[in-house]
């Protein structure tokens, strides 16, 4: 009879717990430590070769995902040649509480796995292209700093309606390079009263790029009629001042960080045909395109939308028992979050103004059916992901013959 081992591996940082099944119900040796370090894992690729000399079979190695600490392990697969399966912790936590011992070691860990593996059906990982995983990279830490942006900004807000909460008219754009340049250095009304215009017009010519002379006129009129009329002349602390400079060279810094990053995104991203295609959709621009491509990677890893779909996190939870059957069923919400708004926001820019016309009219026809706006706008990303599989699956650009 053939066999069909696998080894559990219970991955944690620096070190990973390891157990061998040969078949189902047949556990091979005792569990035992595996160091992340050279030699460790040169053993640990001794001892799978071993298991493949007694049973004939290469085995399978079944880990859990855990962000970039079971890498070194992963490597050594790879250079070794073995099928490795990565399991979402989701489904190995859901799958040791069927145990009534209620135990936690990395030991029993590591067998749950080789235990859960017999009971699913699995599928191999596949590795994913070096360029999608760049843009991935990059596209998290411009969500990542994006985010430290905007609170910055909320706390820049507080901090100027504490000194200068008249300046806010001066500018178009309160967080223009020139606006927050010329705050930095005319934090206070007084400041600004002190330096007179030709001063404060000598600084704005300097950093204008594209203004015109009247345009920079117009803007010391503004910031000296706001320095007249601010209430916090006399009272303002220094610690106050200290904060407002320090948050102006912060926003300045994630601007500049910012727009390094979406220079490197643009130009990866022009490399990836992918990206030209899912860009054919109205309504998805630069930035959501690169997201939604990085975060799926190569369609070949999902052989049906509704697997997809599934990793979104926007297939329906379904729960019956006898004769109930539940109608009001959320989203399970359990897949990619990043790519869950990408396409969220997609949908939106597409039924505004109507840049998508068919995605348009499907949300009206699901209003229309008396649907809620945030159910149809569901309906909208669920449209919106089956087209966007089709299009990669046939490496064809979107048609809108609406």
């Amino acid at each position: 009879m053939k066999l069909n081992p696998v080894v559990g591996l219970d991955v944690a940082k620096g070190e990973s717990e390891a157990q061998a099944f040969l078949d189902k119900d047949r556990p091979y040796g005792k569990s035992f430590s595996v160091k992340h370090i050279k030699e460790d894992l040169d053993s640990f690729a001794s001892f799978l070769k071993g298991i493949e000399r007694k049973t004939g079979v290469r085995p399978a190695v079944i880990l859990e995902s855990t962000g970039h600490y079971h890498t070194p392990i992963i490597q050594c697969l790879e250079e070794n040649q073995y099928l490795y399966i990565l399991v979402n912790p989701i489904i190995s936590h859901q799958a040791k509480k069927t145990s009534l011992r209620k135990v936690k070691t990395d030991a029993v860990d590591a067998y749950h796995l080789c235990v859960l593996y017999y009971k699913e059906d699995f599928e191999p990982y596949k590795k994913r292209g070096l360029r999608l995983l760049n843009l991935r990279t990059l596209s998290r830490q411009y969500e990542t700093v994006t985010n430290l942006y905007v609170q910055a900004k909320l706390q820049f807000h507080t901090i100027l309606d504490q000194v200068f909460p008249e300046y806010r008219g001066v500018f178009g754009d309160l967080f223009s390079k020139v606006s927050l340049q010329v705050l930095k250095d005319f934090p206070t009304s007084q400041d600004v009263l002190s330096a007179g215009e030709g001063k404060i017009m000598e600084r704005i010519e300097e950093m204008r790029v594209k203004r015109s002379a009247n345009w920079a006129r117009e803007r010391v009129a503004k910031l000296m009629a706001s320095a007249k009329r601010n209430p916090f002349q006399q009272c303002i602390y220094q610690s106050h001042l200290y904060s407002l400079d320090m948050y102006i060279s912060m926003l300045l810094q994630y601007q500049e960080h910012l727009s390094n990053l979406e220079r490197q995104i643009d130009v990866l991203a022009e490399e990836i045909e992918e990206y030209k295609i899912i860009q054919s959709i109205p309504g998805i621009g630069g930035k959501i395109a690169a997201t939604i491509i990085s975060e799926i990677g190569e369609v070949d890893r999902f052989n049906h939308p509704k697997k997809l779909v599934a990793y979104a996190g926007i297939d329906p939870s379904v729960h019956s028992s006898g004769k109930f059957t539940a109608t009001i069923n959320h989203i399970t919400k359990r897949g990619s979050s990043r790519l869950r708004h990408a396409l969220y926001m997609a949908v939106l820019c597409g039924i505004r103004s109507s840049r998508n016309k068919k995605l348009k009219e499907y949300y009206d026809r699901k209003r229309n059916e008396g649907k809620p706006s945030k159910v149809a706008m569901i309906a909208c990303v669920n449209k919106l992901l089956h087209w966007i599989y089709a299009i990669l699956k046939r490496n064809e650009p979107f048609l809108d013959m609406a």
